[in-house]
């Protein structure tokens, strides 16, 4: 149930968008080359961060440098 207080989590780690060229999904409104997003929750293949429209949402690593 970690879901249920997602956004008043304090972040795990940092990291940094580093392209938003999807080939299957939709990223490039949600996510900014070049921005810091803080860490929430993580997966193998998943990062669950803040995103630009202030909800969590998940997206996979390759997308993200860490800092």
């Amino acid at each position: 149930m970690i879901h249920l207080d997602w956004e008043k989590r304090a972040a795990i780690k940092q990291i940094e968008c580093v392209h938003t060229n999807a080939a299957k999904f939709v990223v490039h409104n949600k996510l900014t080359a070049g921005k810091v997003y803080d860490v929430i929750n993580e997966t193998d293949e998943f990062y669950f961060i803040i995103d630009n429209s202030n909800r969590v949402g998940g997206f996979l690593k390759d997308y993200f440098k860490e800092i």
